[in-house]
């Protein structure tokens, strides 16, 4: 165990830290973290028509969701383009490349040009299923843009400085446009059902119970590893955004929502992440009876954020991170939790969401009912308390006792 523990402080964690921080990946990281505010946005409509279904005589705010929640895809471009090009460094086409996804991103949904000018395309194709085609557009554009900024045009040019930096904005916006034009147009192609089809076999893997599993679990490894799970983002949003906007969709036409594998069922049930990733709340509350005065402490300030799912307080203070008695405790919880949520949910003993409301903040149970309305989510949540709390219990008290030699050996030090 301590030679694997080495390998993973000294090796693992660092190599993907710095992979992390490379700036195609950081530049998808950071994408996603900036479209939070519009997918939020979005949640909230989704909260106010609960509120809404039951007071009749509040107004239809729909159409605020349909253009932040239902815009995703088309954001997605504009902000990877954008996001690429500042993590590379490359502030001069941070503006541009960012507006040139947009229109590329426009071809890639098939737009239908009758002979009168009218414009129609699928509202759809805008949205959550469209996020990852929004990413494939980002990407193009932004290397698109960097090979040309690498070539470093007109560097010897007299021509002054404004002509010269318009030169080197044409060509790229020019070899965007024209590839997707030609793609698009020239070669008749869909490109977003071709990108949809190829995806599905990772977004079918994901609904499924050892894909739901898998994805949580590397969360979480990566997580007890001080890596934040916003790097992970870049593979679940996609897959989470289109399974949510699937139900959705399904419970509109009277079918049943069917998609498992989502932010809804993830972090707003707060059943999972009872406590936050990890489902850290039972060990937050072993702490605060801890015979250990620093572990009590400890439990004290972090309770309340650890009520609100919040955990990185005592992730980074208990320390969990990058210590194996907790580290294996939460891999096991990373395991355990979303195979229980899977199960109750595919045997129907448990509603599946079908309302985009990703706000993971709100207590649970309280959210874990609101979320999937139903009342058996309480007896889900009580279930899930016992076993994270049975898991955390014997490594808590190894942790404990170690604990308490260091400060007895301390106290007899002073």
């Amino acid at each position: 165990m301590k030679r694997f523990m080495n390998w993973l402080s000294n090796s693992f964690a660092p190599t993907m830290n710095k992979f992390s921080q490379k700036p195609w990946v950081a530049a998808l990281s950071s994408t996603m973290q900036k479209i939070i505010p519009f997918i939020l946005t979005g949640s909230v409509i989704f909260l106010y028509n609960v509120v809404r279904s039951y007071i009749t005589v509040l107004p239809d705010l729909g159409r605020i969701a349909n253009f932040t929640f239902g815009m995703l895809g088309l954001l997605t471009a504009f902000m990877l383009a954008n996001q690429a090009m500042e993590k590379l460094g490359r502030t001069n086409y941070t503006v541009n490349a960012g507006l040139t996804a947009i229109p590329v991103f426009l071809m890639f949904i098939k737009p239908i040009i009758s002979d009168d000018g009218m414009l129609t395309v699928e509202f759809g194709r805008f949205g959550p299923t469209g996020i990852i085609v929004g990413i494939f557009a980002g990407y193009l554009v932004a290397i698109i843009f960097n090979l040309i900024g690498k070539m470093n045009l007109l560097s010897k040019s007299s021509l002054p400085d404004f002509v010269i930096g318009w030169v080197r904005n044409i060509i790229p916006i020019f070899l965007s446009i024209g590839l997707s034009a030609l793609l698009s147009f020239k070669f008749n192609l869909d490109i977003f059902a071709l990108i949809l089809k190829a995806f599905s076999p990772i977004q079918n893997f994901g609904q499924t119970l050892p894909g739901f599993v898998l994805l949580i679990f590397i969360m979480t490894f990566f997580y007890t590893l001080g890596i934040s799970h916003w790097l992970w983002n870049g593979v679940k949003t996609p897959i989470f955004m289109a399974g949510i906007a699937a139900n959705v969709t399904a419970v509109s036409e009277g079918l049943p929502a069917t998609n498992i594998a989502t932010n809804e069922a993830v972090f707003t049930a707060g059943l999972i992440t009872m406590g936050g990733v990890g489902a850290t709340l039972t060990l937050n509350l072993l702490m605060l009876f801890s015979k250990s005065k620093g572990l009590k402490t400890i439990g004290k300030l972090t309770i309340v954020p650890s009520i609100f799912n919040i955990n990185e307080p005592i992730m980074y203070s208990a320390p969990v991170v990058m210590n194996p008695l907790l580290m294996v405790p939460m891999w096991i919880n990373a395991i355990t939790g979303p195979t229980i949520v899977y199960l109750a949910m595919y045997t129907d003993l448990l509603n599946i969401p079908s309302k985009m409301i990703q706000v993971g903040q709100i207590p649970a149970p309280f959210s874990s009912v609101m979320i999937t309305e139903d009342l058996r989510a309480i007896l889900v949540y009580i279930l899930l308390f016992g076993v994270y709390l049975a898991t955390w219990y014997p490594f808590f008290k190894v942790f404990e006792r170690q604990r308490m030699k260091e400060e007895k050996a301390e106290e007899l030090a002073e």
